[in-house]
């Protein structure tokens, strides 16, 4: 099973940033297509783009298999709310399949009842049919539709979904 490593150092931000490029041109491309891949890296998911949400709060983690990572994920948690949004989960297309998308969930999950937070929440695109059937395999429920201009002519058309834990 993976092991998780905060990312808190430029070394680390920058493999992020790599396993982004990586798993988004061979994921989403067929999903949103290469212009909108190339705008939404560019804006989300460089180097500096992550510098700057991990400087507003947001906590990223690398997922581990020994020393290689093997994928991400990213946490905006909202204490006040008792809500924490799953902002990225991405896993190397050789590494899917293997648990290691659910076992982050579980350690997300964990944090969360560390902080004290019951409801995880994340958006995934209504097209990403394999994700959205992983994510109600781990009991998360769809909530609606979203739908948000992210600037240059792009829409992100996605689901909210929702999981509450339990004590």
């Amino acid at each position: 099973m993976p092991a998780f490593r905060e990312v808190k150092d430029a070394g680390d931000i920058g493999t992020v940033a790599g396993l982004a490029h990586e798993i988004w041109n061979e994921h989403f491309v067929p999903i949103i297509g290469q212009p909108q891949v190339d705008y939404m890296l560019a804006r989300f998911q460089s180097a500096s783009a992550i510098t700057g949400q991990i400087n507003r709060g947001y906590f990223y983690y690398l997922i581990m298999s020994g020393e290689a990572p093997e994928g991400y994920f990213a946490i905006i948690p909202n204490p006040g709310e008792k809500s924490l949004q799953l902002s990225k989960l991405y896993v190397r297309k050789s590494m899917r399949g293997k648990g290691y998308g659910q076992a982050s969930v579980r350690f997300v999950e964990c944090l969360c009842r560390q902080m004290g937070i019951q409801t995880i929440w994340l958006t995934v695109n209504k097209r990403n049919l394999g994700s959205i059937a992983v994510y109600i395999r781990m009991g998360f429920a769809n909530k609606g539709s979203l739908l948000m201009d992210i600037g240059n002519g792009f829409i992100m058309d996605d689901y909210r979904m929702e999981k509450t834990l339990t004590v």
